[in-house]
Formats: structure tokens, C-alpha cells, sequence
């Protein structure tokens, strides 16, 4: 076990403060990484705070992890000392069941061991994520960053990135292809990027009109303000995909009834239950899907990094020292930042 700086929360209202955590020497398939950096992702405050309930304190949150290799166990055969990689939002899964197989580990039936607050299958230890100096993973679980990608803004691909584009690729949006982006923060603003370099014509959907100039700015074709009903009821029945990236409760209908027939509305943002209902006829009657989508499997999180290294497609992050942690967790509550906080944890090793 190697003694390792972190920052962690003791408790709902504790605030997040530097803390001492264990990490494991690596197994015979691990591999020890030196962490660089870490996005700080909106899931990081829930389990902070303990909004839903299952947070294990202390909690080391931190799921978009880049660093660079520092140590390797003897049956590792991809990785070596040196190498620049990342670690997203799982670090195990079962690994023998349908989905594990098909490298759809985030789908797992056993459940997929988190990268933090998690239950590690083999010393049943809580799992620690990367607001701190080091991690050790399986092979498995890591990906390797592109020469070509700016390893600081790679880091929100591991979360926001294939969170995004992993529901795209799965319904094959393509060129012809109109797509709506519900929302235009951390995922949104990713939803925009793909689904362009895929070749769609793509529209945000946004509350406010001051977003406008910058909803073109990240590349959307158009701009409806869904708070409008006129440019609504203008967006009826006019769209293949609703990629839907609002975390929050909020009325499905109205964009529900932006899809075509066929259409399919994609929830990657909201995890509580949909309120107010759904109205059936809306699907029934057009053969509409509402579908949701968890992150992506390994390999397909290595292919969004090779595939943003190959279409230039980053995010757009501001860089973090981690002792203004919680005050960036105060202005992302705001919608206060553009659109990803990135730590450098030089300035945890410094501290």
C-alpha cells in the first residue's frame, strides 16, 4: 500500500478537504498511474453531498482521469512506463457475462465497480477516484490518450465525452441526420460536437436567449428557445433525435413532439424519475422511442478518443487548482463555467 494525497468528503456538509488514502500495489494485471489530471464532473457533487442516498464517507470522487503510467503488473501486455492514459467512470465488471463480453462493461449484470465509491472484487474496499495523486487499475479498465489529443481537455471525454457519444454512434446519427441538444452545458456542448462531426444538422434546444450566440459558437445550425412556443411549435415533428443532456426533472412532451415518426428522444442527463408523466399517445401514435444511455463500454471509450483525435473534437475546459474545489462546485450548481472544470493535481502534490 502506497500513502496517497487525495481530497475527499467526511460527510454531506463537510465540504471537500485534503485527506490520506491507501492505494493498492499493483496486481498482476494493474497498472499504477501517476494522475496529471481530472475533470470535475456534475455526479462528483451528488456523491459529495449525498443526494441520493448511497454515498460511502469518506468519498473520493473523480471519474475523468488522465495521468501517466508509472509501474505495471507482469501479465499487463498493453501498457507500458511512460505511457499517457485514462481512466473513466469504471475501474471491474463481472467480465464473463453477455454484456461484459460484448464490451458493454457499463451494462454489466453484476453492476460495474465504480471509480469511486464503488466495492473493489477482490478486497471488497471502497474504491477511491482521482482527486488524488495516484490510481491503480486493471488494464482492462484503462484506455491510452492520443498522441494528438491535449491531455488536459481529454479528461472530460472520459465521462462527458462517451456519455454523449456512445448513444449517438449506438443509433447510427449520421450525415441526413437532424439532431436536437437538449441542453448546453458540459454535455450538451459535447452533444453538439459529435453529432457534427457525424455529420448531422444540429439544433440546441436552450431556456434562455443569451445562449444563443454561443450554441453557434460550439457549431449548432440553430437555435430553438424552448421557453417559445411559436419556435416550438415551428420545431414540431422535424427531428430524427432528441439528445436529451438535462440532469434536472423537466417536462419530456414538449420535445416529445419535436421528433419525426421513428424518431428517438436519448435521456443521458436524468437519473431521477420522469415528472411530470410522459404522455404515451405521443409515442404510440408516431412510434416515437424514449430511450436512455450510460457512458460506453471500453472499447468504445477508447474509439471516442481516437475518434476526437481524428475529427479535432475537444472540450472546452477551465483549469482548476484543487484547493478552490468547492467554490467550483458553487458556480457549477450556477451553470458558472465553460464548460468542464479540469484539476491540475500539481497543485495537490504541491499542497
Amino acid at each position: 500500500m502506497t500513502a496517497t494525497k487525495a481530497f475527499a468528503a467526511q460527510s454531506p456538509t463537510s465540504g471537500m478537504a485534503p485527506h490520506t488514502i491507501d492505494r493498492r500495489d499493483p496486481r498482476p494485471d494493474d497498472v499504477a498511474i501517476e494522475i496529471d489530471y481530472c475533470g470535475v464532473c456534475h455526479t462528483d457533487i451528488h456523491f459529495a453531498q449525498n443526494d441520493w442516498g448511497i454515498t460511502e464517507y469518506p468519498v473520493v470522487p473523480g471519474h475523468e482521469i488522465v495521468g501517466r503510467v508509472t509501474a505495471v503488473g507482469p501479465e499487463v501486455k498493453s501498457f507500458n512506463v511512460g505511457d499517457v492514459v485514462g481512466v473513466g467512470c469504471m475501474v471491474d465488471s463481472c467480465r464473463t457475462c453477455s454484456a461484459c463480453e460484448a464490451g458493454l462493461e457499463q451494462y454489466c449484470s453484476e453492476g460495474m465497480t465504480s471509480t469511486y465509491n464503488g466495492q473493489d472484487r477482490h478486497d471488497h474496499s471502497i474504491t477511491f477516484g482521482g482527486y488524488s495523486e495516484r490510481i491503480t487499475v486493471s488494464e482492462r479498465f484503462v484506455v491510452r490518450i492520443p498522441e494528438k489529443l491535449d491531455i488536459k481537455a481529454a479528461a472530460p471525454l472520459l465521462c462527458a465525452g462517451i456519455t454523449t457519444y456512445s448513444p449517438l454512434r449506438h443509433y447510427g446519427v449520421k450525415a441526413g441526420h437532424k439532431v436536437g441538444v437538449i441542453g448546453m452545458g458540459g454535455l450538451g456542448h459535447m452533444g453538439v460536437k459529435f453529432a457534427r462531426a457525424l455529420g448531422a444538422e444540429v439544433t440546441i434546444f436552450t431556456r434562455s436567449e443569451s445562449k444563443v450566440p454561443e450554441a453557434k459558437k460550439q457549431g449548432a445550425d440553430h437555435v430553438v428557445i424552448s421557453t417559445d412556443e411559436d419556435q416550438m411549435a415551428a420545431a414540431a415533428e422535424n427531428f430524427d433525435f432528441m439528445l436529451d443532456t438535462v440532469p434536472v426533472q423537466h417536462d419530456l412532451n414538449p420535445y416529445l413532439n419535436c421528433l419525426k415518426h421513428d424518431g428517438t428522444h436519448i435521456l443521458v442527463g436524468l437519473l431521477e424519475p420522469v415528472e411530470p408523466p410522459v404522455e404515451a399517445g405521443a409515442l404510440v401514435f408516431k412510434r416515437r422511442v424514449l430511450a436512455g444511455s450510460l457512458i460506453g463500454g471500453m472499447p468504445e471509450t477508447q474509439e471516442v478518443l481516437d475518434f476526437c483525435a481524428e475529427h479535432d473534437v475537444s472540450c472546452d475546459v477551465e483549469m482548476l487548482d484543487i484547493n478552490n474545489l468547492n467554490e467550483a462546485y458553487e458556480r457549477m450548481k450556477k451553470g458558472d463555467v465553460k464548460y468542464r472544470f479540469v484539476i491540475d493535481m500539481q497543485t495537490l502534490k504541491n499542497g
